[in-house]
């Protein structure tokens, strides 16, 4: 093999390992759900500016809820170029929901939460973030609201769901929305994420995706 080949391959190596540990982080994003949380975080992804997207990655994988710390340490043991594990998931029907996001804060895993779904957090983009305990009640209502600001029935799969949000929205004030609820579950006294509705920590992982340069 002559010298010319050998580093052509080199290159093609280190062209790879670039990709996988890309300058601005791989954020791996652990769910318990089948479509709505991979559209939402591919759609962030695909809305970045092309300088930006080249540099960072957006991995969405799901898996059962009772799963998805193990999942997390899973890619971290045995994919270095995993370096910000996060698990999102819902309230809902979840068993021992404080006690996940407990285990997940001690192992190093961040989190964004929902209570009670991740619809409380796509409402902030249309400016309110409404008193709801049920996520099917959430989830219906939100629904609504989408249609009126969208013109579209609402769809967990919709691979355009994240531009519609914007597009007919507003993602800063989102954030402000939601940050501003979780302050407002401390002051009340509200500790535990179980006891905190409406509320969410999405916002934080938003935030800190849209805050790279």
């Amino acid at each position: 093999m002559s010298r010319g080949n050998r580093d052509g391959k080199r290159k093609s190596r280190e062209q790879r390992a670039k990709y996988k540990v890309p300058e601005l982080g791989y954020y791996l994003i652990v769910t318990d759900t089948e479509a709505t949380e991979r559209c939402f975080f591919t759609g962030l992804h695909d809305s970045l500016h092309e300088k930006i997207k080249d540099r960072l990655i957006i991995r969405v994988v799901e898996t059962k809820t009772r799963d998805m710390i193990d999942k997390c340490l899973e890619f971290i043991a045995y994919e270095a170029q995993y370096r910000m594990p996060w698990i999102v998931f819902d309230r809902d029907q979840v068993k021992d929901f404080d006690k996940i996001i407990d285990e997940a804060k001690e192992k190093g895993i961040d989190i964004g939460w929902s209570n009670p779904c991740f619809e409380i957090w796509m409402y902030a983009y249309f400016g309110i973030m409404p008193v709801i305990y049920e996520s099917w009640t959430c989830c219906t209502e939100f629904g609504m609201m989408y249609v009126r600001k969208t013109g579209r029935k609402y769809n967990k799969a919709d691979n355009k769901m994240y531009d519609r949000l914007c597009r007919n929205g507003n993602e800063q004030e989102a954030i402000r929305i939601a940050e501003q609820k979780f302050q407002q579950c401390f002051r009340e006294g509200k500790k535990k994420p179980s006891e905190m509705c409406p509320c969410t920590t999405v916002y934080e992982l938003v935030r800190e995706i849209r805050q790279k340069k």
